[in-house]
């Protein structure tokens, strides 16, 4: 067999890092003799997160543009300029039989350097909403595997192939790991888990409306896991008591997955095929500071669906505590939401995906 070699680019965040990691896991299960090199943006936490996985990484001198005038906006061009000579030399050193890019700020340059090469590419699209970047790949791009259907207005349905997002594949079995969860979270099996979580990096709002219901929510004989984001740990590290466990990051999904009996998370897309699979009540308030509100739609997608409850940010104040008790005292809202999410999940996506990549090779 031929020894094969791809190119993975996905970075900024965690929801990005991981497919990439899923699928190149899966190809390596698959084709043991393969070479791996991944390319993401220098400063970014793939250049740690990747390493850790156990592969090569690359880095480019890129980043996204700000919303507002600044001197980083303004060396932009130079960035996107270096970034794509340096993915050009990445691209004709490496020889890769196939590009892969799950989204942020490097796989732009490198996708685009690929496909001027004629090495095949395939765009791993997690969200309801694409971003600018993999609209315009999408029009150069082999393949586009995409995590929600209907999105024949931003890609050529000829190229879309609808596989749902990479997860954790010990996320699938999580029921029979509640006691050995239980133990590690040093957590009370006499009461109901709330898990609370922000993304990689944190979420400012999340993080201040739980500090201001945290005793609320205590009283209502509810313990929390809370997920603050390394950004915010020192912050909201005094928190850490009985009932109540702060962390910053969760190596563990599937333990902290399997404690939890309700769940407080950001929308990004990742997440939400994480959730689905998992299961359980989920109230979702999006980050409102991403690109074309894409967490809102990933949201909403799951609502329309009767499988989740969302929050808008601008909601919290007013509506937050009366949402949360409800839904605490309301256990057949549990089921219903819980077997409604649990219908969108494809637990197969990176299985899916690979079948894509090697009908290219």
């Amino acid at each position: 067999m031929a020894k094969y070699k791809f190119i993975l680019s996905g970075g900024g965040t965690g929801g990005h890092i991981y497919p990439a990691i899923a699928i190149a896991n899966e190809l390596q299960l698959q084709f043991p003799d393969a070479e791996f090199l991944f390319v993401g943006a220098r400063d970014k936490m793939e250049m740690q997160k990747v390493p850790q996985a156990g592969y090569a990484i690359r880095g480019l001198w890129i980043a996204g543009l700000q919303r507002k005038l600044t001197f980083q906006n303004l060396i932009f061009p130079v960035k996107l300029t270096d970034s794509l000579w340096e993915a050009r030399k990445i691209i004709k050193s490496f020889q890769p039989d196939v590009v892969i890019g799950t989204g942020g700020f490097a796989s732009g340059p490198l996708l685009q350097m690929a496909v001027a090469a004629r090495i095949p590419t395939v765009v791993q699209e997690q969200n309801s909403y694409p971003g600018i970047t993999n609209k315009l790949l999408s029009k150069r791009a082999n393949v586009i595997c995409v995590a929600y259907p209907n999105l024949e207005r931003f890609f050529p349905a000829s190229k879309m192939v609808l596989t749902g997002n990479p997860v954790r594949q010990d996320l699938i079995d999580i029921a029979d790991k509640r006691a050995e969860a239980m133990a590690f979270y040093e957590l009370d099996i006499s009461k109901k888990t709330v898990l609370i979580l922000g993304g990689s990096l944190g979420a400012r709002r999340i993080n201040q409306l739980v500090e201001q219901e945290l005793s609320k929510m205590l009283a209502q004989n509810v313990q929390v896991i809370w997920q603050c984001g390394k950004l915010y740990f020192d912050e909201y590290n005094k928190h850490n008591k009985e009932g109540v466990k702060v962390v910053d990051f969760i190596e563990r999904m599937d333990l902290v997955y399997a404690a939890a009996d309700l769940i407080i998370s950001r929308a990004g897309a990742s997440s939400v095929s994480e959730l689905c699979l998992v299961g359980k009540p989920v109230i979702f308030i999006p980050s409102p500071n991403v690109a074309e509100d894409h967490q809102t739609k990933n949201a909403q997608a799951v609502v329309n669906q009767k499988g989740a409850i969302l929050l808008k940010e601008s909601e919290l104040d007013a509506e937050f505590s009366l949402v949360f008790e409800a839904l605490l005292k309301d256990q057949g809202k549990q089921i219903q939401l819980s077997e409604n999410i649990r219908k969108l999940a494809l637990p197969n996506a990176t299985k899916a995906i690979v079948e894509e990549i090697k009908k290219l090779i």
